[in-house]
């Protein structure tokens, strides 16, 4: 017999002796399964019915419809403000014809996009901060922690303390109208972007 098994039978013996009880891991959470399952059948039996769901008609909320600029004004790299979905705090965002095709971008080449200009981290303004090189359009570096957004990449974040995307405002162009129809993420400082406070 192996020192490890004689150790093994050592314990459960010394166990007996002591009159302890020595549950392995395996039979502490199969008995301790078992309970809760028994549990929960006594409880479903003993009072029927107080599980089912009511009735309930769905709440259904849309964004508004709001003109934000004319095509006919955007300038390549120059970002127009404005405020959606509503003028309430936080609802600061930009419009931007970036030059270069972007992810959720409209137009004929695809490179008009629109964010919010509250940064996801801690809320730090994001406005002034528009900078377009080659290849990247950027909206940072944010001024309290250093987060920077690519425009490009549906305002997903380069680096930074911020671990979410800028949200995206979404848009629809009727004629040489720009329309702001919805958001892609949660505005700072809110629990609903349609809730304002």
């Amino acid at each position: 017999m192996s020192l490890f098994k004689k150790a093994k039978k050592t314990d459960k013996e010394t166990a007996k002796e002591h009159g302890k009880c020595m549950l392995s891991r395996r039979n502490f959470l199969m008995y301790s399964s078992t309970a809760a399952v028994s549990a929960s059948v006594i409880s479903v039996n003993l009072f029927p019915g107080t599980a089912q769901a009511a009735n309930m008609n769905a709440r259904v909320v849309s964004y508004p419809r709001k003109k934000v600029a004319n095509l006919s004004e955007l300038k390549t790299n120059k970002p127009i403000d404005f405020n959606y979905p509503d003028d309430g705090p936080q609802t600061q965002c930009m419009i931007a014809k970036m030059g270069v095709q972007a992810g959720g971008g409209v137009g004929s080449d695809k490179d008009i996009v629109a964010f919010s200009y509250m940064c996801t981290h801690q809320g730090g303004p994001l406005q002034n901060t528009y900078r377009a090189t080659d290849e990247h359009r950027t909206l940072g570096q944010c001024p309290f922690h250093l987060s920077l957004f690519d425009l490009r990449r549906h305002g997903i974040i380069v680096s930074g303390q911020a671990y979410e995307s800028l949200p995206q405002v979404l848009l629809e162009i009727q004629g040489d109208e720009v329309y702001a129809v919805g958001m892609l993420g949660l505005l700072f400082g809110r629990n609903h972007n349609l809730v304002s406070g």
